[in-house]
């Protein structure tokens, strides 16, 4: 039978908010995920479907209706696969529930511009400003469930939509060795993105692997573009990830070779 598609780029953080929302459903094949080369101009019949955005990732449901956004998308495989249901049971829950999300994205910008960042003298602020959102979460967890692990009893809609970004923050211990300070301030969020990071619902992605594929990233080119001197994005298929070495962390020194990241 015919499945909605989801069209995603590798490693990518919101479609794998997607894809651990079916793996707490229990429905991992209720999906069909297409992989898009972001190293490669977008195809005209995707450009088409998409009314020319390339951002990703974007769903096709079995009618051909096309929905962008990931949170969006979310939302729309919590009410398609209704069970079991994943979202909190009463409307204060879901208020709640959603307050806490709303500021997922201003999270994920200070984190993906933070490891961007090429200028040494601003890494300072750029720590500052992600550690108040880690702050933000603390207190809202200690508000709701002081004692617990997740938002409420159990991961759910609030911590699948921060895992894939806490995940990709490997990239900025590599990079930036950037870790929460161990002081009583962030002990709660600490807890929960300990438990968010091992949920056995969320392990699409590695540490390894994020590391080597946000190489670019490090070095201030994201989506793809290639950095100044390169001829190949470390975002290409081949050689595989697990091929090549790790990169180097001097990010701020110098912009490695392909062949120094295994990439020719």
């Amino acid at each position: 039978m015919p499945r909605p598609v989801i069209y995603h780029i590798p490693v990518c953080p919101f479609s794998q908010r997607v894809e651990i929302l079916l793996e707490l459903k229990g429905m991992r094949d209720a999906v069909d995920f297409q992989v898009v080369d972001i190293t490669l101009p977008r195809e005209a019949w995707l450009l088409e479907k998409t009314r020319g955005t390339t951002a990703l990732p974007v769903l096709e449901t079995e009618e051909g209706g096309i929905l962008k956004e990931s949170l969006v998308i979310m939302r729309y495989v919590e009410e398609r696969f209704a069970e079991p249901q994943i979202a909190r049971n009463t409307p204060y829950e879901r208020g709640i529930e959603r307050l806490f999300i709303s500021r997922e994205g201003a999270f994920g910008t200070a984190g993906y511009l933070y490891v961007m960042n090429r200028a040494r003298e601003k890494a300072a602020q750029m720590r500052e400003t992600l550690l108040e959102h880690y702050a933000w979460l603390d207190d809202m967890l200690c508000q709701y469930n002081p004692d617990g692990i997740w938002l409420f009893e159990r991961f759910g809609l609030a911590e699948l939509a921060y895992t894939p970004l806490m995940m990709r923050f490997w990239f900025l211990e590599y990079y930036e060795g950037f870790a929460l300070p161990q002081t009583e301030r962030f002990a709660r969020v600490a807890r929960w993105r300990d438990a968010c990071l091992e949920h056995t619902a969320a392990q699409q992605v590695s540490r390894e692997e994020i590391i080597k594929l946000y190489y670019d990233y490090a070095v201030g080119s994201g989506n793809g573009a290639l950095p100044e001197g390169r001829q190949r994005s470390t975002f290409v298929f081949e050689p595989h990830w697990r091929d090549r070495p790790m990169p180097p962390k001097d990010k701020y020194e110098r912009i490695a070779t392909d062949a120094e990241l295994g990439l020719i």
